[in-house]
């Protein structure tokens, strides 16, 4: 049985502390009135651009016009233009939350799929590591509930994320008002709690019998069961998965839509899945664990990683090629806005994850040297963080972005969660699933 180390509950706790503490001090910072936004945006050097440019349109249409009248239109413009950058400032730490949030849940949904895929695909290589993805599946569970929670106050408006939650915008929005019928607090809510529902209940099931099967003396019966239960849950997945996608992330910008994007979402997510079972395997080896588990199943882990990073690559490519090609002004505005506020984050991503996959997973040998898989899995996943912030920073807080303590501080925060979740439902189990038919062949496996 796994012992929680008494260091690294230390080591969640403190994350946990430190993030929010972050990230209660990113929202006392937000500005509350337009006054606190003008300085603001002096001391950051911003004040003079916008002064200037709000000079520059009242005196463009002051040529014509009384003193007065150039004056208030001065006036109007800009405080037009503070309000709306308050706005945004009021939005980072909500965003923030949101996509640290996001990166996790999705790591343990991704996780859950992949287990499922294992089981229902008979797979002889990876029982050896059951006992470790059901444990990152115990994140689903926290995970989803305070995904839940976010979702509740950005679909009803409270924090002001989803633009099609704002009843004014809708009002003078004819595109938006033709999508309310999907797109309203109601509805989303439902569909979340239905996924969510059913999430959670294939991994409660499947863990039942996989407990089952190490305990009980017909353990054909409890595999047939979960052989079954995997299959089913495989075609509910790829269906939710897709809407989730579109509720959770694309609706943050409602006028655009990809068919590809819930295969995208799906690519991040499990190329993100596998490199967390590899950290954590890693991290239990170091510790004097998992003993059965060999540089193969490192290595194949790592080819996983290496080949999810170039299908992500692909979708990536082709949905952005696409609307580049066909160049119509209501799909390109997507992509115009993040490769001109946000040039930085959007190619930085695509280097992360995918040059440096390459480079260092493409040779065979590299993907059995535990360092050079960890180094690379570190990278991975902050590079679908940082596609995370390119896919809702833009929609929320525009070109009010940076990454600074609301950003940092909610990783923290939910990346010492996960790991006093997942490693305390370690220690709920032996690490290994020996009532598996296949783990023999896993222990003996050799690629």
């Amino acid at each position: 049985m796994y012992t929680l180390p008494n260091k690294l509950k230390l080591f969640a706790i403190i994350f946990m502390v430190v993030g929010a503490i972050g990230i209660v001090s990113g929202f006392l910072a937000t500005p509350s009135t337009t006054a606190e936004v003008k300085e603001m945006l002096k001391d950051s050097n911003h004040g003079e651009g916008h002064g200037a440019e709000a000079a520059t349109t009242a005196e463009s249409h002051g040529v014509a016009e009384d003193s007065n009248n150039t004056e208030n239109t001065e006036a109007h413009s800009e405080e037009a233009h503070l309000e709306h950058v308050m706005h945004q400032l009021q939005n980072r730490p909500w965003s923030s939350l949101y996509i640290a949030s996001f990166l996790f849940f999705m790591i343990a949904l991704g996780v859950l799929a992949f287990y499922a895929i294992q089981i229902a695909s008979q797979a002889g290589w990876s029982p050896v590591l059951f006992r470790v993805m059901e444990g990152i599946t115990a994140y689903l569970i926290p995970g989803g509930i305070i995904m839940l929670i976010l979702l509740g106050l950005s679909s009803f408006n409270i924090n002001h994320l989803f633009v099609w939650a704002d009843p004014d915008v809708i009002a003078h929005d004819k595109l938006l008002q033709g999508k309310s019928g999907w797109l309203n607090g109601v509805g989303v809510m439902i569909r979340a709690s239905i996924f969510l529902g059913g999430w959670i209940l294939y991994r409660q099931f499947s863990l039942k019998y996989s407990r089952l099967q190490d305990e009980s003396e017909d353990r054909a019966k409890w595999f047939k069961k979960n052989f079954k239960i995997s299959a089913a849950f495989l075609v509910f997945f790829i269906y939710t998965e897709s809407i989730m996608s579109w509720d959770w992330l694309m609706s943050f910008d409602p006028h655009w839509f990809s068919t590809l994007y819930g295969w995208y979402v799906f690519s991040g997510m499990i190329v993100c899945a596998i490199t967390t079972i590899a950290l954590v395997t890693m991290v239990l080896k170091a510790q004097g664990y998992l003993e059965f588990v060999n540089d193969s199943h490192i290595h194949d882990l790592a080819k996983y990683m290496f080949g999810f990073s170039i299908f992500w690559t692909y979708l990536w490519f082709s949905q952005f090629m696409l609307i580049w090609y066909a160049n119509i002004p209501e799909e390109v505005t997507y992509f115009v806005t993040r490769i001109e506020d946000y040039k930085l984050p959007f190619f930085g991503m695509v280097v992360m994850n995918f040059v440096f996959p390459i480079l260092v997973l493409m040779n065979s040998d590299y993907k059995r040297v535990n360092w050079f898989v960890v180094m690379a899995g570190v990278v991975i996943l902050l590079g679908h963080w940082l596609d995370l912030f390119v896919m809702v920073m833009p929609a929320t807080v525009g070109t009010q972005w940076y990454i600074g303590i609301p950003e940092i501080s909610s990783i923290l925060f939910f990346f010492g969660l996960f790991v006093y979740v997942v490693f305390t439902a370690l220690t709920k189990a032996p690490l290994l699933a020996k009532g598996n038919p296949f783990i023999k062949e896993s222990k003996k496996f050799h690629y």
